[in-house]
């Protein structure tokens, strides 16, 4: 549950009063009680810091955003930052257009955006994870409460080709499952999306060849219905019998929609935090990046039962150099704070993310430290 409306500019001097009386909102207190006021440095605490900063980007990092606005703002009363949900490709065009300070992306920039984001930071800007989660596989089909999917049917479930719910193929992954013949109704999200990207990288990789278009932000296909942003594609589901759809777990928890499992191997998996970080640890590093880009080729097919494939480890993009100094130490600080061990537990507590591998956080903060 979102603890505060999204699209909303955060200030961070009054963050406590906007917080609703929620467990989300309990989970965040705790979670900012455990960042405590005795170690400024691990909240990007420096009473020096003031101004405003504008950032944007990842749906699906929204409610993590919004735990690490609040954090940072116990130690940093006098920054104001916004975050603009507007979706990753929307975050990422915002930032080379100068909009955006720093973005959230649930996919990591194409050579071209690199390019792009070089000329408008005057130097290669940084990207590196932030956030792991599972992406979850949600449905609406009545009288269905378990159901077992893999790539394979998934992609012709999505492409069109999978015409009913009683088709062969879902009823051979659910052996005993009373199946209706109610219309398959592919719900993908309407904005270019990291979400979209990482989903349909799954597709591509992991469904034997039935996947026909490659991975890509925007939806390859005019099958099925659309919703725009997180929120939206959760609706579509909810609000369509016979529906199918793709949402960051974050985004799903609490909205009362059914949630596949996914085979890996010879067994089916639900979705899980830990299930995403085992398969990002699995993964390899993006060759031939510049050395402040920090990107994965995700691991899609592993047989692990311990991993999840569908996830997404997403990144925030910064620059390097900023022409304001006081936007630069903010930026600075903040990016600081949310990969350091209480900003990933207070977006563990709140976006139910994993923690990032300490390897990939001190990667990270190496990069960070060259802001200026």
């Amino acid at each position: 549950m979102p603890l505060i409306p999204r699209g909303n500019v955060l200030n961070v001097t009054h963050i406590r009063r906007a917080l609703v009386p929620s467990i989300a909102a309990v989970a965040l207190a705790a979670s900012l009680a455990a960042c405590g006021s005795n170690d400024d440095s691990s909240s990007g605490g420096d009473s020096s810091l003031s101004g405003t900063v504008a950032a944007g980007g990842s749906s699906a990092q929204d409610t993590a955003q919004q735990a690490w606005r609040a954090g940072f703002g116990q130690s940093n009363p006098d920054v104001t930052i916004s975050y603009d949900a507007v979706g990753s490709g929307d975050g990422r065009a915002g930032f080379i257009s100068g909009k955006y300070a720093f973005v959230g992306s649930d996919s990591a920039m194409s050579d071209d955006e690199l390019a792009q984001a070089k000329s408008k930071c005057g130097a290669d800007p940084i990207e590196f994870p932030v956030f792991i989660s599972p992406i979850d596989v949600i449905y609406n089909v009545k009288g269905v409460d378990k159901l077992n999917l893999d790539a394979k049917t998934l992609a012709g479930m999505f492409d069109g080709s999978i015409k009913t719910w009683n088709d062969k193929a879902i009823a051979a992954l659910n052996p005993g499952v009373k199946l209706p013949a109610t219309k398959v109704v592919p719900v993908h999200r309407s904005d270019s999306s990291g979400t979209t990207d990482n989903f349909t990288d799954y597709l591509a990789k992991a469904g034997e060849g039935a996947w026909k278009s490659e991975h890509s932000s925007d939806w390859p296909t005019q099958t099925g219905e659309s919703g725009e942003k997180t929120a939206g594609e959760v609706s579509g589901v909810k609000g369509t019998d016979g529906a199918i759809g793709y949402a960051d777990d974050s985004g799903v928890q609490g909205q009362g929609v059914s949630i596949a499992n996914i085979k890996v191997g010879d067994k089916f998996v639900a979705p899980s935090a830990d299930g995403a970080a085992a398969a990002l640890s699995q993964s390899k590093q993006t060759a031939g990046t510049p050395a402040s880009v920090i990107t994965y080729d995700l691991n899609r097919t592993s047989s692990d039962a311990s991993t999840y494939p569908i996830f997404m480890a997403s990144y925030e993009i910064a620059c390097a150099k900023y022409d304001d100094k006081s936007q630069a130490d903010i930026v600075k600080a903040f990016l600081t704070y949310i990969t350091s061990e209480d900003g990933q537990k207070a977006a563990q507590a709140n976006a139910y993310s994993a923690l990032l591998p300490s390897e990939i956080a001190s990667a990270a903060q190496d990069q960070i430290k060259n802001i200026s």
